[in-house]
């Protein structure tokens, strides 16, 4: 489903600093549920979340309906990269 990847990623892209950072990817799909999961640079983390997760939700919101439309669930993890050590 690159369609909901690429609707992640440019709901994301505007918040953060690193956009070249921001990495979406599809973990698992099973029947009707789909997990994304979304790798920002750790600066940017706090930004994509939002004060009491309402970023994130919004989000997630809007990338749910999106989905609802196609019969489709979907889940959405936010991290940061891990630096490389």
């Amino acid at each position: 489903m690159e369609q909901f990847e690429l609707l992640i990623q440019q709901l994301f892209l505007p918040l953060v600093m690193h956009a070249e950072l921001v990495q979406v990817s599809t973990v698992n799909e099973e029947d009707n549920l789909i997990t994304y999961q979304v790798l920002v640079h750790s600066d940017d983390l706090g930004r994509v979340i939002g004060k009491g997760g309402r970023v994130a939700n919004a989000v997630r919101t809007i990338a749910y309906a999106g989905a609802a439309k196609e019969g489709k669930r979907i889940r959405i993890d936010i991290d940061a990269h891990q630096p490389n050590e």
